[in-house]
């Protein structure tokens, strides 16, 4: 690793805080950020005024660069009243009447309005932007670029990393397999786009002339140290810091994390309606056996409206449990410690 990708984000160490798309915590970035590397967080869901108090919040937490996250629309989204949930809501009824909850009504929106995301994103000046499922609008690199704000895409293949660097992204992140959370593939189908980290980064490295990191598997300094080897600029860890208690995952969450092996974690669609990789649990086998998932987003926010609840008593079943298939090396539960631990990896061989 060059120097190269800490010269243009402005940060000591080519280490990546992952985005936790509704597990993001202020205390996590802005202690990564302070460490020297690039704290991010997750905006999933968050209205324009939420990402405005959350940009202040991080700023009044630390003074060095952080990264803010946007999922992409990618025009496959579905919107209330355009799906039948009844099949859906029967696959669930019982995690509400677990919970003491009633089936909510569908609101006005499942999500809001990625333009309105991403001003309010540009507004706040993070230095920098990072996004997941698609590519940028010249729009938003060029306003980034006008307010000192790098642009940070994220890619499943090398087409993608290609169609990355030809809109003007500043860097690419190659999402292996391996990785926790949703696969955000935007030019092929996710399960047809499930590359490895070690095939998938250095074909990244030889395809752009952008910083490339590397994400999915990343762990501890031996990550780090194969990732350098593949040419990496730079490691996006997300599973290892999600296991620590700075970051918002539940005492039940970070114990899942703890207890799965290699084969530990599955690809289901069963909680968002997309792709994604975590922990197997009652939710997850049960929404399955069922056979009715809704489209994205309307399973995100149904199965949204007990999971946080359930977080909330620590019921690690009626979770999302997120995580990448090397949990079994997050073994330490101090952001401090995980980051020392990746550090080394650059000092290594």
């Amino acid at each position: 690793m060059t120097g190269r990708l800490e010269a243009l984000l402005g940060i000591d160490v080519p280490v990546v805080l992952g985005p936790f798309g509704g597990l993001s915590s202020v205390e996590l970035t802005a202690t990564v950020s302070r460490l020297g590397g690039l704290g991010s967080y997750g905006l999933y869901g968050y209205a324009p005024d939420r990402v405005a108090r959350t940009a202040a919040e991080l700023r009044a937490a630390t003074d060095r660069p952080f990264a803010l996250n946007v999922w992409l629309a990618t025009g496959d989204e579905v919107r209330p009243g355009q799906v039948d949930l009844t099949g859906p809501r029967a696959a669930v009824d019982a995690f509400f009447a677990e919970l003491g909850l009633a089936q909510p009504d569908e609101p006005a929106a499942f999500l809001p309005d990625v333009d309105e995301q991403l001003a309010a994103v540009l507004d706040a000046r993070p230095a920098v932007l990072s996004v997941v499922y698609g590519v940028p609008a010249p729009w938003v690199v060029q306003s980034a670029h006008e307010r000192g704000t790098c642009v940070v895409g994220t890619a499943t293949t090398v087409d993608e990393a290609r169609a990355l660097a030809d809109a003007g992204v500043d860097a690419v992140v190659a999402s292996g397999a391996e990785a926790a959370g949703h696969r955000v593939s935007f030019l092929h189908d996710p399960a047809d786009a499930l590359v490895g980290t070690f095939a998938l980064v250095p074909q990244v490295v030889d395809a752009v002339r952008v910083p490339v990191l590397a994400a999915g598997g990343v762990a501890d300094r031996r990550g780090v140290a194969a990732a350098r080897a593949l040419g990496a600029h730079g490691v996006v860890v997300g599973t290892a810091f999600l296991r620590t208690r700075q970051s918002a995952a539940s005492e039940a969450y970070r114990a899942a994390i703890a207890a799965s092996p290699a084969h530990g974690t599955v690809l289901t669609r069963a909680m968002s309606g997309r792709l994604a990789r975590g922990v197997p649990n009652r939710a997850v086998r049960t929404i399955e056996a069922s056979g009715a998932i809704a489209p994205f987003p309307a399973q995100n926010w149904l199965t949204g409206r007990f999971r946080a609840p359930a977080a909330g008593r620590d019921e690690a079943g009626l979770l999302s449990l997120w995580a990448g298939q090397s949990a079994a090396l997050a073994t330490w539960d101090d952001a401090g410690a995980v980051f020392a631990e990746l550090v080394a990896g650059l000092r290594d061989g």
